[in-house]
């Protein structure tokens, strides 16, 4: 079984569609700096839980 769950999120520089594997044990309530994979501008992306539904927040780094 699998601990990685992919899971989308908008670009908040060129709101291109970008793909991600939160591991869903050591993800959770962690900060990550990860690239665009169109317009390779830096994001800032948080991973948060409200019970069972986990939520990406995805920012311009630096914001």
């Amino acid at each position: 079984m699998s601990l990685t769950r992919p899971m989308s999120f908008s670009c908040p520089y060129c709101m291109a569609p970008n793909d991600v594997e939160v591991d869903e044990l050591n993800d959770i309530g962690q900060t990550q700096i990860l690239d665009c994979q169109v317009c390779c501008q830096p994001i800032e992306l948080s991973i948060h839980t409200d019970g069972d539904t986990l939520s990406l927040s995805a920012e311009r780094e630096n914001s």
